[in-house]
C-alpha cells in the first residue's frame, strides 16, 4: 500500500531544518502548501533534492523547492535532476549570482511540453559526442557543459539538457547536429571573419549579426553535406520537423552559398542583400554566435601558437639538416640555398592536407607541427610567413610555450593560476553527484636528497633485503603446472581416470589428458601511492622511505613495471602529486635520492590522487594493474568540508571508478582505527593494517608478493 503523503507540519519541519529558517528567514509556508498537493513519492523526490542542494547552498535549495512542484507537472524527473545538477555545478564554477540565473531559468524548462520530456542529458551524451568531435578534422575541440549552444573556437558548449523532441534518441541526434554545426564554424572559416565592421554599417547591429549568422548557417550546412552527407540528411529531417520554412529569397541565397567554392567572404559580401530580407528563421541546430568569446580565445591562442610553432620548426630544422649531412664546398648554389620552411594547406577528399617543405625539399611534419599549422591556418585562412621562421637560439624561453604548469609553490602568494593544471571531479555524497572539475591538481617532483639514507637502509635491513631478493627471484622464475591439456609432458592421471569412466558410460572421451609445465609470464603494472601528509612526520616518514627502498630492491629482481608517487593537498585548489618514480623511469641514484627526499606536506586529500593514478595505470600496457596506497590515516583535509564522511565517500567512489576500469586497489595502513572506515572504502579483503610501524619496511614487500600472485 502506498505511503500516505506527508502533512504540511511534517514538511515544514524538514524544510526548517535543512534551510535553517531561524537564521535565513526563508518562508517555507508556500513551498509546504505546494508539496502537500503531491503524492508521497513526488514529495520524497523533491525533498531529497532540497536536502542535497542545501549542502551546496541554502538559497539555491529554497529556489529549487519553490519551482519543483510546477516542474513535476511538465518534465520527467531526469530533466529536473539535470536542472538541479546544473544549478550546483554553476555555483561551483561561477558563484552564487550565476547559479541564481540558472534557477530563474526554470521557466524555460517549464515551457517544454509534456510530450517532449525525454531529453538528452549532457552527462549521458558527452562521452559519445566528445569522441565524435575528436574524430573531425581541424583544430581539436573540447566538449563542455555551458549555458547555451555555442563555441569559442576551442570548446563546444551544450546545455545540461536538450529536450525539444519527444524521444531521447531524437534529442541526441539534435545534439549531434548542433555539435557538427559548431565544429563547422571553426573548420570552414566562420570564426576568423571580421564581421563587426560589416555589421556596423547597418542601423541595427544585432539584426545584421543575426542575418549574417543565417548566411553562415546555410553555407555551413552545405559544407557539412559534402563532408558528412549522412549527418546532413539527418539535419534536414530535424529542420523540416522543427523549423519554419525558408522564404524564397533565403532559398535563393542558400543555393548560391551551397556552391563548393563558397567561402566566408561570400557570406560577408551577401550581408547587405540579406539585411533587406525578412529575418532569417533560425535552424534548430545552429546555436549562437558569441564574437566576444571567440575573440578572447583567439587572442590568448595566436601568440602562444606562433611561439610554439617556431620552436618546433627550429627543432625540426636541426633534425633535417643533421640527417642531410654537411654541405660540401663544391656544391652548386641551388643545392646550398637555404630558403627555409614553406607550408601549403589544401583539401583532399574533404580533409585538410599539409604540404611542408624545407629549402624546397618535402618534409614529413610531426603530428604536433601538423596540428599547430592547421590551427594557425584556421585562424588566418593562410600561414603567415613570420610563423614559419624557426626560432633562433636565445630568442625566448621555450618553456613558456609548452603548457608548463605555473609554480605550485606560489599558490598563497597570489600568483597561482590554473593554467597547465589537471582538473578532477570530486564525489559529493550529499548531492549524490560529482562536483565537476573541482580539484586543481599539479604534478611535482620530490626534491632529491643525495645523502646516505639508501646505504643506511641496506645496512640496517641487509638480511631482509637478501631474503626478499631471493623470494622475488623465485617468484619471477616460478613455473606453473597446467592440467587437462591436449598436449604435454606427462599424463594427467586424474583426467585420464575421468575420461575412461566417460568412455565406459558411453560418452565421448576427452582428449585433454596431459600435464604441461608452463613458465609464468608476468604482465603486471603496479602504482604505489604514498601518503605524504603532515601526520607522517617522524618515525612514520622514515619507515615509509625504508619500505620503498626495500620494495624497489626486490622489484628490480622481479621485473614488474612499477611507479611510485606521493600525494598531499590543502583545499581543492592545491592538490599535489609528487613523482618519485615514473613507470618508464629506471631505478637508480636519482630515484633513490627522491625516496630519501620524501617529506611530510599538508593533508590527506586522497580522491584526486587515486583518480590520477588510475589514469596513469590505464595508459600502461599490462594484463594486471594494481594500485597500492600506503597511508597512516583516513582521507582528510582541514578546509572546504573534506574532513569526515565527505572525504571517505569521495575516496570510496574514486576506488569504485578504479575497479570499474579494471584496476585492483589495495591499501596498507598504519591507522589502528582503520577498521571503522576501510571496509566501506576498499572492501573486506582489500586492505591490511600494520600495528607496528617498525614492521612496515619488512611487511610491504611481503604484502606485494601476496597481492600480485
Amino acid at each position: 500500500m502506498p505511503a500516505q503523503p506527508r502533512t504540511r507540519p511534517e514538511i515544514e519541519q524538514l524544510l526548517d531544518e535543512w534551510l535553517e529558517t531561524q537564521f535565513t528567514f526563508h518562508d517555507v509556508g508556500p513551498v509546504a502548501r505546494a508539496l502537500c498537493k503531491l503524492t508521497r513519492e513526488e514529495q520524497d523526490f523533491v525533498l531529497d533534492w532540497v536536502k542535497r542542494i542545501a549542502s551546496t547552498h541554502i538559497t539555491l535549495a529554497h529556489r529549487f523547492a519553490q519551482r519543483a512542484p510546477d516542474l513535476l507537472k511538465r518534465l520527467d524527473r531526469r530533466a529536473i535532476e539535470a536542472w538541479a545538477v546544473q544549478l550546483c555545478d554553476t555555483y561551483d564554477r561561477a558563484g552564487m549570482y550565476a547559479a541564481i540565473r540558472v534557477a530563474d531559468q526554470a521557466r524555460s524548462f517549464m515551457h517544454v511540453h509534456a510530450e517532449h520530456t525525454a531529453g538528452a542529458l549532457f552527462e549521458d551524451i558527452a562521452g559519445v559526442l566528445g569522441n565524435f568531435l575528436r574524430g573531425l578534422p581541424g583544430r581539436p575541440l573540447r566538449l563542455e557543459q555551458g549555458e547555451g549552444v555555442y563555441t569559442d573556437g576551442e570548446r563546444v558548449f551544450l546545455p545540461a539538457i536538450i529536450a525539444r523532441l519527444p524521444s531521447r534518441e531524437a534529442n541526441f541526434k539534435l545534439a549531434k547536429a548542433m555539435v557538427a554545426m559548431l565544429w563547422a564554424q571553426t573548420r570552414f572559416g566562420t570564426l576568423r571573419a571580421d564581421v563587426e565592421p560589416a555589421c556596423a554599417l547597418h542601423a541595427d547591429r544585432r539584426s545584421a549579426l543575426a542575418q549574417w549568422h543565417g548566411l553562415e548557417t546555410l553555407r555551413l550546412t552545405a559544407a557539412i553535406g559534402r563532408e558528412l552527407p549522412g549527418l546532413q540528411r539527418e539535419m534536414s529531417r530535424l529542420s523540416q520537423r522543427l523549423d519554419a520554412q525558408l522564404p524564397p529569397a533565403w532559398e535563393s541565397i542558400g543555393r548560391r552559398l551551397a556552391h563548393p567554392e563558397a567561402s566566408v567572404e561570400d557570406s560577408l559580401r551577401l550581408l547587405a542583400e540579406a539585411c533587406t530580407l525578412p529575418p532569417f528563421p533560425p535552424r534548430c541546430y545552429q546555436g549562437e554566435l558569441r564574437p566576444e568569446a571567440v575573440a578572447a580565445a583567439r587572442a590568448a591562442r595566436i601568440d602562444k601558437e606562433k611561439a610554439r610553432l617556431r620552436v618546433k620548426l627550429a627543432q625540426l630544422e636541426e633534425e633535417q639538416r643533421r640527417a642531410r649531412g654537411p654541405v660540401h664546398a663544391g656544391a652548386t648554389a641551388p643545392e646550398t640555398a637555404r630558403r627555409g620552411f614553406a607550408a601549403r594547406m589544401h583539401e583532399q577528399d574533404a580533409r585538410l592536407e599539409l604540404e611542408l617543405t624545407l629549402d624546397g625539399a618535402p618534409v614529413a611534419p610531426p603530428d604536433d607541427v601538423r596540428q599547430l599549422i592547421t590551427s594557425v591556418w584556421l585562424d588566418f585562412g593562410a600561414i603567415p610567413p613570420e610563423y614559419l621562421v624557426p626560432a633562433g637560439p636565445g630568442e625566448y624561453d621555450p618553456r613558456l610555450y609548452e603548457e608548463q604548469p605555473a609554480d605550485p609553490d606560489a599558490v598563497w602568494q597570489g600568483t597561482y593560476h590554473e593554467q597547465g593544471a589537471l582538473f578532477y571531479p570530486e564525489w559529493d555524497y550529499r548531492r549524490q553527484h560529482y562536483r565537476k572539475n573541482w580539484c586543481v591538481m599539479r604534478e611535482k617532483e620530490v626534491k632529491p636528497e643525495h645523502d646516505d639514507f639508501y646505504l643506511q637502509t641496506l645496512q640496517r635491513h641487509g638480511g631482509t633485503v637478501r631474503h626478499l631478493r631471493r623470494a622475488f627471484e623465485a617468484l619471477r622464475d616460478e613455473n606453473r603446472l597446467l592440467r587437462r591439456q591436449p598436449h604435454g609432458d606427462e599424463v594427467d592421471l586424474d583426467a585420464l581416470v575421468e575420461a575412461l569412466a566417460d568412455a565406459r558410460d558411453g560418452r565421448e572421451m576427452s582428449e585433454r589428458l596431459f600435464v604441461r609445465l608452463h613458465r609464468a609470464e608476468r604482465s603486471i603494472a603496479v602504482a604505489f601511492l604514498v601518503d605524504m601528509s603532515g601526520s607522517t612526520r617522524g618515525w612514520v616518514n622514515e619507515a615509509e622511505r625504508e619500505a620503498l627502498i626495500l620494495l624497489c630492491e626486490a622489484l628490480e629482481r622481479l621485473g614488474d613495471r612499477y611507479a611510485i608517487y606521493g600525494f598531499s593537498g590543502i583545499t581543492r585548489k592545491r592538490c599535489e602529486l609528487y613523482r618519485i618514480k615514473a613507470f618508464d623511469e629506471a631505478y637508480g641514484p636519482e630515484v633513490r635520492a627522491r625516496i630519501s627526499g620524501i617529506r611530510p606536506q599538508e593533508y590527506t586529500r586522497m580522491g584526486f590522487a587515486i583518480r590520477h593514478m588510475s589514469r596513469l595505470l590505464g595508459q600502461t600496457e599490462a594484463a594486471t594493474r594494481v594500485l597500492v596506497t600506503l597511508t597512516d590515516g583516513r582521507p582528510d583535509d582541514y578546509f572546504d568540508g573534506y574532513r569526515g564522511q565527505y572525504g571517505i565517500e569521495d575516496t570510496r567512489m574514486a576506488l569504485l571508478e578504479a575497479r570499474r576500469s579494471g584496476i585492483h586497489p589495495f591499501c596498507i595502513t598504519l591507522d589502528r582505527e582503520a577498521r571503522e572506515y576501510l571496509p566501506h572504502m576498499y572492501g573486506a579483503a582489500r586492505y591490511v593494517i600494520i600495528d607496528d610501524v617498525g614492521q612496515l619496511p619488512v611487511k610491504v614487500a611481503d604484502i606485494y608478493r601476496r597481492i600480485t600472485t
